[in-house]
């Protein structure tokens, strides 16, 4: 008797690719579209109900049957709370991977055992392998598009059951059999940026959640330059939209955000020389290891430390106090509120929220 499998379908491309070829591998698949956002965009119109027509027309050209649910109180109390608490408390949080961790691998996967599954599986570009009861996090072949740093911080019992159908391809061909098999997904766009802003202008967004609290831009010696919107919408080594008139420094050259004064409310900018920007180190308060917690207690890998870039050297100190990330060559504008996520090979280890960066010469 086949196995059940219930693919969280997202009406894009990579989602209905996966579950046309589970079909084709025999599985019984059944497509499970999540509603986590309701609000209309600046038109009126409610994104999830187009997209989840797309989701009906791919599943009805395949040949599954398909269900949607609903979780966007789950997703309001556990994922969009949070959100807002980081950007007040001067952060910058990264919901995507906050939302895999509370609903996708969590309230859907529950619901998806309610249908009958023996699986589920997602669109994301990343692979896994099953050891028994050990699960591994493996990088996917397209590493262009690899998305194993958003979801560094699943337990094993959330990896338990999961499969990853696009994990050994890379995205043309995703397109291709897409296109090959007339889906109504296949030229569709790839969905960029955090789900529940979308296209809008993020300002605007985050405004009508966060009143604006206006303050001084100021220079590091005290010198005021201008006045800042609210310092939730910087970030460390922002140069764009500084708001200070295209003033240039004392060499010419432009301003950009060195420090968040939180209690004074102040923002701080320089110029010339980065090297402010550059910090030798992290520290986090924990890591969601995966599979488990190292035996060593300090060990060197690679890492992560946004989503969009190269993995980078660093030494990983693990002592009672929290865990301290040593950088082989120094980092620009590390950010807290953002994850640090470690890789051995094509494992994905594990990560955790960045508290702060270290600096040798502070």
């Amino acid at each position: 008797m086949a196995k059940t499998v219930v693919v969280g379908m997202s009406g894009g491309v990579d989602s209905s690719v996966a579950a046309l070829l589970l079909k084709q591998q025999g599985y019984n698949v059944i497509g499970l579209f999540m509603n986590n956002w309701e609000e209309r965009d600046e038109c009126g119109n409610c994104t999830a109900e187009d997209d989840y027509s797309d989701v009906r027309r791919v599943c009805n050209l395949i040949g599954i049957p398909y269900y949607s649910v609903n979780f966007a109180k789950e997703y309001m109390d556990r994922v969009f709370s949070y959100f807002l608490e980081e950007y007040n408390a001067g952060r910058t949080p990264n919901p995507d991977v906050l939302c895999n961790r509370e609903v996708k691998f969590k309230d859907f996967k529950q619901y998806a055992y309610s249908l009958g599954a023996d699986y589920i599986a997602t669109g994301h570009y990343c692979d896994i392998l099953h050891d028994g009861d050990t699960h591994y996090l493996l990088k996917a072949k397209d590493q262009n598009k690899d998305q194993t740093y958003f979801l560094n911080q699943l337990s094993q019992e959330q990896l338990k059951d999961v499969l990853f159908p696009l994990g050994k391809l890379e995205k043309p061909e995703v397109r291709r059999i897409a296109e090959e098999y007339n889906l109504a997904t296949a030229e569709k766009k790839d969905s960029t940026g955090i789900c529940f802003i979308g296209e809008r202008n993020f300002r605007n967004f985050l405004q009508t959640y966060i009143p604006n609290k206006k303050g001084l831009i100021k220079t590091l010696d005290g010198k005021v330059l201008g006045e800042h919107i609210g310092l939730m919408y910087y970030t460390i080594g922002q140069r764009r939209g500084l708001g200070i008139g295209g003033q240039k420094g004392d060499d010419g050259s432009r301003w950009f955000v060195i420090e968040k004064d939180l209690k004074n409310n102040i923002l701080y900018v320089a110029h010339g020389s980065e090297d402010r920007l550059y910090s030798d180190g992290l520290y986090m308060k924990s890591c969601n290891w995966i599979p488990c917690a190292p035996t060593k207690t300090e060990f060197e890998c690679t890492a992560k430390f946004r989503y969009r870039q190269p993995e980078q050297g660093c030494t990983v100190s693990i002592l009672p106090d929290g865990i301290y990330v040593r950088f082989k060559e120094k980092q620009r504008a590390i950010t807290e509120g953002q994850f640090a996520v470690f890789y051995d090979g094509d494992k994905c280890i594990g990560g955790g929220v960045i508290e702060k960066a270290i600096f040798d010469n502070k």
